[in-house]
């Protein structure tokens, strides 16, 4: 029983770290989608900005510097976007292991009650025995003295 309990012990401890796993992963994603969304509402202020700028007229050298960098963001916003993909993948990833990790703790905890209750049917049944056995040395010794006051 007590390797029983030991094993729970290791069970309960791999699926603490894996819930502690799984919370990192999905504080990492929420970073991640938070750094996406960052991105993606600074690329629509930086165009609100820049096209009140251009209603007044400029420069064709500053029109290029502005596509090339709108440019840029939509590359970090697209490389962002991957990273958040990668992140879900990888909370998807860990909330299975701590699905995992719960199946085995619950196993060990059933075959930990199944073993207990089997060692409480034993001990029912000791007593049982136990308590028969005094009823029939009662009853014989009972017959046995009945016969003796007969004689």
């Amino acid at each position: 029983m007590e390797l029983l309990r030991t094993l729970l012990e290791r069970e309960q401890r791999r699926r603490d770290d894996a819930m502690a796993e799984w919370r990192e992963t999905q504080r990492m994603a929420e970073a991640a989608r938070e750094q996406a969304d960052s991105l993606v509402t600074y690329r629509g202020e930086y165009r609100k900005r820049w096209a009140a700028q251009f209603a007044k007229g400029g420069a064709i050298e500053l029109v290029r510097c502005y596509h090339g960098f709108v440019g840029r963001l939509d590359q970090a916003i697209a490389s962002q976007q991957g990273v958040v993909l990668q992140a879900d993948q990888r909370v998807r990833a860990a909330h299975q292991r701590v699905q995992q990790r719960e199946l085995k703790v619950a196993t060990v905890r059933r075959l930990i009650e199944r073993r207990q209750d089997s060692l409480l049917q034993d001990e029912r049944k000791r007593e049982q025995k136990q308590a028969d056995e005094a009823n029939q040395r009662r009853a014989w010794a009972s017959r046995q003295s009945m016969a003796g006051a007969a004689a």
